[in-house]
Order: structure tokens, then C-alpha cells, then sequence
């Protein structure tokens, strides 16, 4: 028996053709036939159905369908894993990335560029995604490594963490918002002389309560953060409008049409977006931006590799 024999089996079968097979294979089909012939004789069983228009595997056929597969992949397994010694990585890696988590804060293109200079032989899918979304793929194997925003302090179940972001969430809002007014001046006509006292230097998060919110979709870090923080304020937010772009969020409020809850942005480029921000209180609320796999690992080289190389390059937040 050879592994040659087994690879023409399982194209057969999953192309459900001898013809569409050996092109696949890109070799002629006489081979194919012949070499599945000989599997067959060697282990006394007709493996396929040759009699309809497709060609499907008998009940034995059937039968070592899964140890063909397991032997094609051990062996798959040896190549891979010699290869991650001998420098001659290759494979694929899954990749999931949160909305908006490509910042200047830390170059994602120029990292896999990096990578697939090193490792030219590793093909990278990326994807973009809710985090509670690319969780659950982490956890299905469908996904390697994700990029993904945390609302709680401790990680996922099965899910190792690796911080890249932790920064405080700020209330953005048009500069004539209420909320901006010195205290006791709340109820006070615009029409009035304003009132010679400071504005308030923080917000506790029990004053958006009966506000309309702009914030990013549910599944989120930051969603998630911020419900969680209103279930420990004793009530639920009133969120009217949502979007997976940060800066959509910020001009919506810039217009007036409510308090976007965003990461914490530069007095200067507040500013220049239209905004005034304020820290949020009681309690205080954090955005973190999280490197995430599963707890057991990546199995596959390729991806450990990509694992490490993000570990080392993307680093910790000051």
C-alpha cells in the first residue's frame, strides 16, 4: 500500500469523478485508475462504485475513508514539522481581526508582510469580524489567532489573552452638550450669561442613563464593556446609533445626535473632530485590545509561528 494510492482514493471520492480527479492531481487518468485497482486487490474490497454517473465509495470504501485521511495527515504532519526545523515553513494560518482594530497603535500589514517575506510558503487568510463571533470560531478551530476587544478582567474560558491595548473610555460629545456645563448649570438657558465655574473634569456613567449612546455593534469589546458597566450602574443603555467604524462614531456625536463611548482620544484630536471628551466614572471604564488564541495552542506550525512573531512584534501596552 502506498500513500500515493490513498491520495488517489480520497480525490476520487471527494471529486466524484476518475476524470475530475486525475486533473485535479494533474496526472492522466489511466494512472488513477490503475493505482486504486491495485489498492483494491491488495485489500480484497472494491472501494468505490464505479456503476452511476458519479463515482461513490462503497460501504467498505466508506469504512477507510477516515484512516485514509489520518495517514495523509500524519504524514503531512511529519513534512510540516521538519520543515518548521529545517527553516522551510509552510501552510496556513486563520486569522481574525476585530472592526477598528487596525490602528496606527500598531501596523497589522506591515507585520504579515514581514511574516510572508520570512515564510513565503505560509498562506494567511484574515478575516474581520465581531470579537464574540472570533471567540467561538477560536474555540471551533476555525479560526488560529484573533485579534479581538475584551470587556471582562479576566479571559474567555479556553481562550488565552496577550494585551495588546488598554486604554480608559471617554464620553465624546458635541462641544454645547449639557453634559459639559459647570454643576447647577445643567437647567440653565443658553440664552444666560454662562456661569464662570469650571466644567466638569469627569463623568460618572449613571449621567447617560436617560441619554441616546453611539457606540461600536454588540459583540464587541467596548459594547460589551460598557453594558457591563451599565448592569453595575443600575441600568440599561439607550443606544441610538451604532457602527464598527470608530470615526463614524465620532462624527456622529460631533453632531449632536448623542454621547459616543469610544477609547480615549488626544485633547488636540478631539478638538480638530469637533468633540469634547470626558473620563467616565462609577465605575471607570477600560478598552483593551487583546491577541487571543486557544488555550491549548495552535496546532499547527505555521501557526505558532505567526503566534510568536505577533508576541514578539505587537509587544504590551505602556
Amino acid at each position: 500500500m502506498e500513500l500515493r494510492q490513498l491520495q488517489y482514493f480520497l480525490a476520487v471520492v471527494e471529486k466524484g469523478s476518475f476524470t475530475r480527479a486525475a486533473a485535479g492531481l494533474h496526472v492522466a487518468q489511466p494512472g488513477v485508475s490503475a493505482q486504486i485497482r491495485q489498492l483494491e486487490r491488495e485489500l480484497g474490497q472494491p472501494l468505490l462504485d464505479r456503476s452511476g454517473r458519479t463515482v461513490t465509495p462503497t460501504e467498505v470504501g466508506e469504512a477507510v475513508l477516515p484512516y485514509a485521511r489520518a495517514a495523509l495527515a500524519a504524514v503531512e504532519g511529519m513534512r510540516q514539522t521538519v520543515e518548521e526545523y529545517t527553516g522551510l515553513l509552510r501552510g496556513h494560518v486563520t486569522l481574525g481581526l476585530v472592526s477598528g482594530a487596525a490602528t496606527d497603535e500598531f501596523d497589522l500589514a506591515a507585520l504579515l508582510a514581514d511574516f510572508h517575506s520570512a515564510h513565503p510558503r505560509v498562506e494567511i487568510s484574515l478575516t474581520e469580524d465581531t470579537s464574540a463571533r472570533m471567540l467561538t470560531a477560536l474555540r471551533r478551530g476555525e479560526l488560529d489567532l484573533a485579534i479581538v476587544g475584551v470587556a471582562e478582567d479576566e479571559p474567555p474560558p479556553d481562550i488565552s489573552l496577550h494585551v495588546l491595548i488598554d486604554t480608559p473610555l471617554v464620553a465624546a460629545m458635541a462641544p454645547d452638550d449639557p453634559l459639559l456645563r459647570p454643576t447647577g448649570d445643567a437647567e440653565r438657558p443658553t440664552t444666560e450669561r454662562p456661569s464662570t465655574a469650571n466644567p466638569p473634569a469627569e463623568l460618572p456613567l449613571s449621567a447617560l442613563a436617560d441619554r441616546p449612546l453611539i457606540c461600536l455593534p454588540r459583540g464587541t469589546g467596548i459594547r460589551g464593556a460598557l453594558e457591563r458597566a451599565c448592569r453595575q450602574a443600575g441600568f440599561a443603555p439607550r443606544i441610538a446609533f451604532e457602527a464598527a467604524a470608530p470615526n463614524l462614531l465620532a462624527h456622529l456625536a460631533a453632531r449632536g445626535l448623542g454621547v459616543a463611548v469610544l477609547p480615549e482620544i488626544p485633547s488636540e484630536a478631539a478638538a480638530a473632530l469637533g468633540l469634547r471628551t470626558l473620563p467616565l466614572t462609577a465605575p471607570a471604564l477600560r478598552g483593551r485590545i487583546a491577541l487571543a488564541w486557544p488555550t491549548d495552542g495552535p496546532t499547527r506550525p505555521a501557526a505558532k509561528a505567526l503566534l510568536l512573531r505577533m508576541r514578539e512584534t505587537l509587544g504590551r501596552p505602556g
